[in-house]
């Protein structure tokens, strides 16, 4: 029993945590950085005001998880974001491929609650900000309503990753809340006052058929007038959930403070759209449908940006502009909306692409005038042009990412922010993110305590791309298709391939390349090819007379012709695509970027890939082979394939891939880092799309690690995941180690993208 006697008043319960760093913030970018901090050695506090992680991936919001892929819909090949954010992905597709957003709930808060090194605070808010002067934070002050407890946060450094800059705004960061004119930053793209400032919030809702009738009676609140909304007949009983994402509202209102108002109006909307649906007749299929969820909180796409020492700007994204700096990047287009959102006559949103990834510099990712404070998510230092591109939680989660390896190192050689731009400590901190998977487009890891870089390498076969042999299927050239190939610098090799003629035709061949060497926008032609095809089934030769300048992808491209079908290869293996001209209306993709006046982007054709199961290799025999899939690969310092395919794969018909990696004298390995091909080209969307497979099938299954004497030291099965570390308990002291890579998750040759063994 607990009896007190009456006083004047009483305050909370008080709980004090120190920790090296304090996130606030549990969306994706403050999930990535606490796990990556965590990882890094030191202890971290994550605190989210909400009751579950994720942010707006999280159940309560429901929208899908999207970055530099874009839906597969833009000519960012191998762009999915890596690290930490790469392994809840393929956790999630492997869990839970059905995109539901509950057990991706689960998902996050496993990985998070996993780490040792992390305190989370689940339903906190935090309301105050402690300062020991003008540029440092000492403490914050947060409050739980669940349990009734006050918490003091003690760090010497903080991370805000809560969206609207609930530490920054009250510490007295820098920041801006709207749109620039074109003329602070010259950037074309800037929105007129009539377009708007700021992006809105929107409010998701999912339905199901029941089976039998069910009515709806709507709310009192619910909008009673369709036509309001001016896009109203796009309204369907097949879409919901964020497919709907334009159901937004708010732009032309304080995206902070007047978000309970935007909220309201939102719910009118989605009751509205529904009664629409349920009660107008015009949807006779919805009647046995039910309203199943509707998101109590609104998604935020935009509110406060808080100024870094560099601003990311229109000309970073559309440019793909160098940093010396660059830690993260990004792909997403830029994706400006109208700010009277679904009330707008105007499209509902308003992209334009660039020609590839683009860097995100160090730079952008800390206050300029608060030394302590780092900010990560959609409130990074970027105007509201880039910003409209870095804001999606993929790229968002990235950079989350860097913060927290940049926090780790900070904390551990007792440093600002700041100071890591100096060019030593910069170097350091990059190479530590690749390390991890993080790819940085344009650098390469060069770590020096890998043993693998001093040892001899060696494997039972490698492949030589002879040949995408005609065992697939026969389909029909009614779009324009195309096979990247990755080759060396020098001439092009002969083709040949296999087609079917309803009548006497030609078929148009374009061999193309991309200007930039880690681009795959096939902008430069290198050779025209018309081919005379007589009726029926035959082999063609390519003259082909083309020669590369540099190492990189050639993508050969066949026209649309609608009197003949190609020939396609069930053989897919890793670096090699097949990509097509088609539309992808849910990115603005139409088969081709033209701007019709002078916004400061890129006009240039969409070559894009089919998701599996569809999207087979073109078969072909390649003149000479394709020699570029060699164990040297394995320490190039590059875990992705970019100009090229950048792994090791083995020869298909090798029945125990096999590689050794040999030295001269006995060493001593406590540690050995394996990454396998998650398919970076796949998006592997969290919620609504259903992915067909469970795993990547260029991803290796089960493996096994033998030492010198052919001991078993190490054996995994059931992997799905790119990243393995593979920690003994014991060191072992060996002269070899031997990966055989005993199975894969589908029908590939075997692949493996880098090895890295360490003493400790």
């Amino acid at each position: 029993m607990i009896r007190e006697q009456a006083t004047d008043k009483r305050g909370p319960k008080t709980v004090r945590h120190e920790a090296d760093l304090i996130v606030v913030g549990g969306g994706l970018s403050g999930t990535c950085c606490a796990v990556t901090a965590a990882r890094a050695g030191i202890r971290v506090v994550l605190v989210q005001d909400r009751p579950v992680l994720g942010g707006n991936s999280s159940s309560e919001v429901r929208l899908w998880v999207l970055g530099a892929t874009s839906h597969m819909g833009n000519n960012n090949r191998w762009a999915r974001e890596g690290g930490f954010i790469d392994e809840l992905l393929l956790e999630n597709l492997y869990r839970n491929p059905e995109g539901n957003p509950l057990i991706f709930d689960t998902i996050v808060l496993e990985k998070v609650i996993n780490e040792p090194n992390i305190k989370l605070l689940l339903n906190t808010a935090v309301y105050a900000v402690e300062k020991s002067d003008a540029e440092t934070i000492t403490g914050l002050k947060a409050f739980c309503s669940q349990n009734s407890t006050a918490y003091e946060l003690v760090a010497p450094l903080f991370c805000d990753a809560s969206g609207d800059g609930v530490v920054a705004f009250q510490a007295g960061a820098a920041f801006r809340m709207g749109a620039e004119s074109a003329e602070e930053f010259g950037e074309k793209f800037a929105p007129t006052a009539e377009y708007g400032e700021l992006l809105g919030h929107s409010l998701y809702f999912y339905s199901k058929d029941t089976g039998k009738p069910v009515r709806f009676v709507p709310p009192s609140y619910a909008l009673t007038d369709i036509t309001q909304i001016p896009r109203y007949r796009r309204f369907n009983t097949k879409e919901f959930g964020c497919q709907l994402w334009w159901i937004e509202y708010g732009g032309r209102l304080d995206t902070v403070h007047d978000t309970e108002t935007i909220k309201w109006e939102l719910w009118k909307v989605v009751y509205g759209v529904w009664n629409h649906i349920k009660n107008s007749g015009q949807f006779p299929e919805a009647e046995t449908m039910t309203l199943e969820w509707v998101g109590q909180i609104p998604g935020k796409r935009e509110s406060r940006r808080f100024e870094g020492d560099y601003i990311l700007k229109q000309q970073d994204v559309v440019e793909q502009r160098m940093h010396p700096d660059a830690v993260a990047f990004g792909g997403w287009s830029l994706d400006l909306h109208p700010a009277d959102g679904v009330f707008s006559e105007k499209p509902g949103c308003n992209q334009w692409h660039s020609k590839g990834m683009y860097q995100i510099p160090y730079r952008s990712f800390y206050s300029r005038n608060i030394k302590n404070l780092f900010i990560a998510g959609r409130i990074i230092s970027a105007s509201h042009v880039a910003f409209a591109s870095s804001r999606v939680m993929g790229t968002s989660a990235y950079g989350g990412q860097a913060v927290g390896m940049a926090a780790a190192l900070c904390a551990k050689d007792d440093l600002l922010p700041r100071d890591l731009t100096e060019p030593a400590r910069m170097k350091n901190l990059q190479q530590e993110l690749l390390k991890t998977g993080q790819h940085i487009p344009g650098l390469h890891l060069h770590d020096t305590a890998d043993l693998t870089q001093k040892a001899t390498l060696s494997a039972s076969s490698e492949l030589s791309l002879n040949e995408l042999p005609p065992n697939g299927p026969l389909l029909p050239l009614t779009s324009s298709a195309g096979q990247m190939l990755p080759l060396p610098a020098g001439k092009v090799p002969g083709l040949t391939v296999w087609v079917s003629a309803d009548q006497d035709t030609t078929l148009t061949v374009e061999l193309r390349r991309s200007s930039k060497p880690d681009n795959h926008t096939p902008d430069v032609t290198l050779q025209t090819l018309s081919v005379p095809v007589k009726k029926g089934k035959q082999e063609l030769e390519l003259n082909v007379e083309a020669t590369l300048e540099e190492p990189g992808y050639v993508f050969v491209l066949f026209l649309k012709n609608e009197h003949l079908r190609l020939q396609y290869s069930a053989l897919r293996a890793t670096g090699i695509l097949s990509v097509f001209n088609k539309v992808n209306a849910a990115v603005s993709n139409f088969g081709k970027q033209e701007p019709t006046e002078d916004i400061g982007v890129d006009a240039f054709e969409f070559w894009t890939p089919e998701r599996r199961p569809k999207g087979q290799n073109i078969a072909m025999k390649i003149e000479s082979g394709i020699a570029l899939f060699g164990v040297e690969n394995l320490r190039n310092g590059i875990q992705r394939p970019t100009n090229q395919p950048n792994a090791y794969v083995a020869n298909p018909a090798d029945p125990n891939p096999t590689i050794t990696v040999s030295w001269p004298e006995t060493q001593t390995i406590g540690r050995v880092e394996l990454f396998f091909d998650g398919d970076f080209d796949h998006p592997l969307e969290t919620v609504i799309m259903t992915h067909p497979e469970t795993e990547v099938p260029f991803c290796v299954r089960e493996y096994i690690l033998c030492n010198d004497r052919k001991e078993r030291v190490f054996h995994q099965i059931d992997n799905h995941q790119t990243r393995n570390t593979v920690r003994f308990d014991q060191a072992i002291e060996t002269r070899s180690l031997t990966i055989h890579l005993k199975a894969m998750n589908g029908p590939v040759p075997a692949a493996l993208l880098e090895i890295r063994c360490y003493s400790n």
